[in-house]
C-alpha cells in the first residue's frame, strides 16, 4: 500500500478512535469503518503504535485507543509515521548531455524541497480533533 493510502487510512482510524474515546476498538471494528481487511488495519496500527499515536490492550476485551488526546496528534506526525521516501520523486537518469537534463535535478530538488516543507507546515496546522470536528459539523 502506498504512503498516501496509509496516511488517509491512518487519519480515518485515528478519527474513529477519537470519536469513541471511552471504547477500545478491535481491528475488525476499525476495518468495518475503513471498509478493508483487519490484516491491513493491524499493519497500519503497528506503524501508529511504533510512533506513539495509539496503544493496544491484548485479549478478549482488548482493542485499540489513542495514546494521547486528539488535539495533540498533528497530521504531520501521522504522515511522518509512513513517509519513507520523498513526497515528490525525482526521475533518476536525466540525459546529462542535454542542457536541460544536466541541470534539471538540482532545479527540481529546490522546488520539491520547498513544496514538501509547505505540505509539512500545512499538516502541522491540523490535528485529529480538527478532522473529527469537520466530520461532526
Amino acid at each position: 500500500m502506498n504512503t498516501n493510502q496509509q496516511f488517509s487510512i491512518s487519519i480515518h482510524i485515528l478519527t474513529l478512535l477519537a470519536a469513541m474515546p471511552e471504547q477500545l476498538l478491535t481491528s475488525e471494528q476499525i476495518a468495518a469503518s475503513v471498509n478493508t481487511n483487519p490484516v491491513v488495519i493491524r499493519r497500519v496500527m503497528g506503524h501508529l503504535r511504533a510512533h506513539g499515536l495509539v496503544e493496544s490492550r491484548p485479549g478478549a476485551s482488548g482493542g485499540w485507543k489513542l495514546s494521547r488526546a486528539p488535539e495533540q496528534i498533528h497530521l504531520c506526525s501521522v504522515y511522518d509515521a509512513f513517509s519513507h521516501t520523498d513526497l515528490l520523486g525525482m526521475h533518476r537518469h536525466p540525459n546529462t548531455n542535454c542542457p536541460i537534463g544536466a541541470k534539471i535535478t538540482p532545479a527540481l530538488e529546490k522546488v520539491f524541497g520547498q513544496a514538501e516543507k509547505a505540505m509539512h507546515e500545512t499538516l502541522s496546522g491540523f490535528t485529529v480533533k480538527d478532522v473529527l470536528e469537520e466530520i461532526q459539523s
